[in-house]
């Protein structure tokens, strides 16, 4: 009769209590199938904020269900009193709690704290379910195979259901900033996700167990690539090509001191010939409005008339600039967009800036927390990704031929497209990019931990 009445009135979120008792007692009776809910909800999770619901900028269900399995991760600990001391002890757990401590210092010093400690907190739940109750879950190879298709599937029907509403839109350019809504809030960070997923599609085809699924899985192929195309995701694009590059890297062996040698020397022609290169970018003027492919490429280096790039420009300037007034404790985590827009100079506005902090944000996840956090914002980020590459590095090398060196192999390219999309654009505040990343980080430390016990459950699955 209550939720009868409060229908009457179209207050409609008394209908959720039956579903979130549900959840409550799943939580404490069977948190593995908690997180195998948010998983596959991740996907298909809404913004209320984009739904103009009460202006909250919340993700559900996934956020309240995150938040909610970090509380119980929390009480478990406190019950339990201890937590599997070889991921205590492992190097990526420890630089997680150097930029977690870091983020909660900032925050304490932050601009704006409520921001930040909302900043603060998303990151505890990300980092709670997906690493550090990851792990755990992630010592079964099983479990991993699990998440790649619990994520893929629902992603897949995001695809389709973008691809259908961009063809009843003659798949024209500008339709391709909003088709994917409400699932996505743009095409950049769609982009971004399906590009991040390719991977996990090429590996899960790439197991021989799953030889009698390969026409489903095919069709995950081309319905994932068909939305990396259709997403005129530029730098998704790129990070695809980057992740390519890397693979070769990884086949072909090659050592790390000729790796290095050459990114030096990259570097090196770029500071000699930086005048020069910068003249041959202001000659293109090829707009990313364009509807050829082609040409939408060539947009990638216009930085003289295109406004996406020149945007991006004027972002990381105000950063910087931000970073100059307050280089140490930055303006607190999660405060940029807030506080950017006195930084612009005239010089850099576009027809697309914007002074409400509506617009986006610093469109880097480096150059964004250098503003927030200060000079060590950035560099306990990249303390994380070095442990990453260095631990999957060594685990791809020394596995044998097999079903884990091939998810080893697969999660790095997978990671690196999201580090590629990260230089040009920013994502891990939301669950579609922040749950597979942190997921990524946590299934390396798990069989960095687990491996030879992983790999006699693969040689026994075998057998059978």
């Amino acid at each position: 009769m209550t939720n009868s009445a409060l229908i009457a009135l179209e207050q409609y979120w008394f209908s959720l209590v039956p579903f979130a008792l549900v959840i409550f007692i799943l939580a404490f009776s069977s948190v593995d199938k908690l997180f195998w809910i948010i998983v596959f909800s991740t996907p298909l999770s809404l913004n209320l904020e984009e739904l103009d619901i009460g202006g909250v900028g919340m993700f559900i269900p996934t956020e309240p269900l995150l938040f909610g399995m970090m509380l119980i991760f929390f009480l478990k600990l406190m019950y339990e009193k201890s937590y599997d001391k070889a991921v205590l002890k492992h190097p990526m757990t420890i630089a997680i709690f150097v930029s977690l401590t870091w983020i909660l210092i900032t925050t304490l010093t932050s601009t704006m704290p409520v921001v930040s400690i909302k900043f603060f907190l998303a990151r505890l739940w990300f980092l709670s379910a997906m690493f550090f109750i990851g792990t755990q879950l992630f010592k079964s190879v099983a479990n991993i195979r699990v998440f790649f298709w619990l994520y893929t599937i629902p992603l897949s029907i995001v695809a389709i259901y973008t691809f259908i509403h961009h063809g009843m839109n003659g798949f024209e350019e500008r339709p391709a900033h909003w088709v994917m809504q409400p699932f996505f809030k743009d095409h950049t960070v769609y982009g971004a996700v399906v590009a991040m997923m390719f991977p996990i599609v090429m590996c899960l085809l790439s197991l021989k167990r799953y030889n009698k699924y390969k026409p489903i899985l095919i069709a995950m192929l081309i319905v994932i690539s068909l939305g990396i195309v259709f997403s005129y995701g530029r730098a998704a694009w790129i990070s695809l090509v980057g992740a390519f590059l890397l693979s070769l890297i990884y086949k072909l062996k090659i050592k790390a001191s000729i790796i290095l040698s050459f990114g030096g020397l990259v570097l090196l022609f770029v500071f000699i010939f930086w005048s020069s290169i910068v003249g041959v970018l202001e000659e293109n003027e090829q707009d990313s409005t364009s509807e050829n492919l082609t040409e939408h490429v060539q947009s990638i280096t216009n930085i003289s008339t295109d406004a996406s790039n020149l945007e991006r420009i004027n972002r990381w300037n105000s950063a910087i600039e931000m970073f100059k007034r307050k280089p140490i404790l930055g303006w607190g985590p999660g405060t940029y967009a807030f506080q950017y827009a006195p930084f612009q100079s005239s010089d850099d506005i576009t027809i697309i800036s914007t002074n409400a902090g509506d617009g986006g944000n610093a469109h880097s996840e480096f150059i964004g927390p250098l503003a927030e956090q200060g000079i060590l914002g950035p560099l306990t980020f990249i303390l994380i990704i070095i442990v990453f590459y260095v631990r999957a590095s060594y685990l791809y090398f020394k596995l044998p031929k097999g079903e884990l060196r091939k998810i080893v192999f697969y999660v790095i390219l997978a990671f690196t497209t999201y580090l590629i999309n990260g230089t040009l654009n920013n994502f891990l505040d939301t669950d579609k990019a922040s749950i597979p990343f942190w997921a990524f980080i946590g299934i390396i430390t798990a069989i960095d931990i687990n491996y030879k016990k992983m790999l006699n459950e693969e040689i026994q699955q075998v057998e059978k």
